[in-house]
Formats: structure tokens, C-alpha cells, sequence
């Protein structure tokens, strides 16, 4: 399940420099975000798909890599988008 595309260009004009900035991390790991919660409610009503859990968690490790190449990179992006996507629980 993807989100749609009014959502995602919202997004990249929210985190990215400017309007066609989709490459930034901060993009990146909002877009990711956003995916993920979208998944996830999927798999409290079809419990046996395995196949659509392989790809979330391919997601959430490619922000979790993601996330970590922001926090070596700049520590106070790191904690900004965090606090943005409230990430941490």
C-alpha cells in the first residue's frame, strides 16, 4: 500500500529545500514514515502475509540506515526529524 501522491509532494515540500528536493534524508525518512504507518494496520487483519511484512521490513531498515547516516552526518537534523515523525516512542 503506497500513499498517495498529493501526500508525498506534501512532504517533500515540507522537509526538502525546495519543491523537487526528494533526496534529502529528511525527505527520504518522512516518506518511509509514512509508508510504514500506512503498512502496518494491514497486518492486524491479514496476520499471514508474509510476503507484504518482508517489504515493511525492508522499509524500516532502510530508515533505520538512513536515519543513521543523518545522525553521524548532523546530530541536530537527527533529532529535529525525530521529534517531527515522533519515531521514538
Amino acid at each position: 500500500m503506497s500513499i498517495p501522491k498529493t501526500e508525498k509532494t506534501a512532504l517533500i515540500t515540507k522537509y526538502g529545500k525546495s519543491a523537487n528536493d526528494s533526496g534529502a534524508p529528511e525527505v527520504q525518512i518522512a516518506i518511509l514514515t509514512a509508508s510504514i504507518n500506512a503498512l502496518s494496520p494491514h497486518f492486524d487483519v491479514h496476520k499471514k502475509d508474509h510476503h507484504s511484512r518482508l517489504g515493511l521490513l525492508k522499509m524500516v531498515g532502510k530508515r533505520r540506515r538512513l536515519l543513521d547516516y543523518l545522525m553521524n552526518k548532523d546530530i541536530e537534523r537527527y533529532r529535529r526529524i525525530i521529534k517531527e515523525l515522533d519515531i521514538r516512542k
